[in-house]
């Protein structure tokens, strides 16, 4: 038997030292990574989503204003001449229809006084002259065309007081010499255009108040010629306000005013809007998101499902609680709650997207 020489025992047992230790290693290294799992609790707060192939939605934001519907709005002008006497209203007061809102002293209401009371005097007049004249016709001491006569005097007698009550109740005649302004519907006082005292005359043609129910408005959005081919009636659409900064209303485009300002050379459209709580005034500035689709697919997945990380996007790809990758994408286009993944991720695959960020740094430190 040979021997071996006395330095060749230690190289052995060095090696085997050295083999045992990389064993070791790699041993514990493969324990660690067959060793993570999600807890029944984290399990628990994390929400799974699935890709899926989605049409790709485009977002467009137009600015615009709040309006009143202008089939609900009416503007009321002077119909008698005279002087403002008293306004009951204010700027932004809410009217019932038939309620007074204002009175104007009116020398043609005077007139009209003066008119039906001698209207109501030949009235009397007549009707004496007609009792006489039948009182003689039964005596024979008048003619049957006496009697028609008188009959014909009362007649254009009551046509005259009838013309001048129907007269009063146009011109809206309220105590002695004055017309009075009723509200013609439900609304709000939009507009105020008179003071007390202020002289009115039936022939001008600016008009005293404006009213308009405010239950449903109108956002008028301006586009851009640039986007006028992207806007579409039907499309829906997100409003939001500087007033109300953290509330959302929905609509949709139901006119597109097919000209152009030339001033601004923008497009109009329109949104119609029910409005709960009389929340949008006239005049507030609005902003307008429409979202469109522009013909093509893509993989889509929620936009709180990526992770940026070093200039890079990154996702969880879940498929069990013992089997979580940590996958970079491509991100195409991201909107507010989706976005669409151009590499990176297959239909099918499932990824997390809550709470994704503790699972991250866990399994990237």
């Amino acid at each position: 038997m040979k021997r071996m020489k006395p330095y060749t025992l230690p190289l052995l047992i060095a090696a085997a030292a050295t083999a045992f230790g990389g064993c070791r290693q790699s041993l514990a290294e493969d324990t660690d990574k067959t060793t993570f799992a999600l807890s029944d609790t984290m399990l628990a707060s994390i929400r799974i989503d699935t890709t899926a192939i989605r049409p790709v939605e485009s977002e467009l934001r137009l600015s615009g204003k709040v309006t009143p519907d202008l089939g609900k709005v009416l503007k009321l002008y002077p119909i008698v001449s005279g002087y403002v006497k008293d306004i009951k209203v204010q700027l932004g007061d809410y009217v019932k229809k038939g309620q007074i809102i204002a009175v104007i002293q009116s020398g043609e209401i005077a007139d009209y006084d003066k008119q039906l009371a001698d209207a109501n005097s030949d009235l009397a007049i007549a009707e004496k002259s007609l009792k006489v004249a039948q009182d003689l016709y039964q005596s024979q001491l008048a003619t049957e065309k006496d009697v028609l006569n008188a009959e014909e005097e009362r007649n254009k007698a009551t046509a005259e007081i009838g013309r001048l009550h129907e007269l009063m109740r146009l011109y809206r005649k309220g105590s002695g010499s004055t017309s009075i302004v009723t509200a013609p519907i439900n609304g709000y006082i939009i507009e105020k255009n008179i003071n007390n005292g202020m002289e009115m005359r039936a022939d001008n043609s600016a008009h005293m108040f404006t009213i308009s129910e405010l239950d449903e408005v109108w956002i008028m959005a301006n586009v851009f010629e640039t986007d006028i081919a992207r806007v579409k009636e039907g499309y829906p659409a997100d409003i939001s306000t500087i007033s109300y900064p953290d509330k959302i209303f929905h609509g949709q485009i139901d006119k597109v005013y097919n000209v152009l300002d030339p001033e601004t050379k923008t497009m109009q459209v329109r949104i119609r809007l029910s409005n709960e709580g009389m929340l949008l005034k006239p005049e507030m500035f609005a902003t307008v998101l429409l979202k469109y689709r522009d013909g093509s697919e893509m993989p889509a997945i929620p936009s709180s499902a990526v992770i940026f990380d070093k200039g890079k996007n990154f996702v969880m790809v879940f498929r069990d609680r013992y089997n979580i990758d940590t996958r970079e994408v491509s991100v195409a286009k991201s909107l507010n709650t989706v976005s669409y993944i151009s590499r990176g991720l297959q239909p099918g695959e499932r990824v997390i997207s809550k709470n994704q960020l503790l699972i991250y740094d866990a399994l990237n430190e």
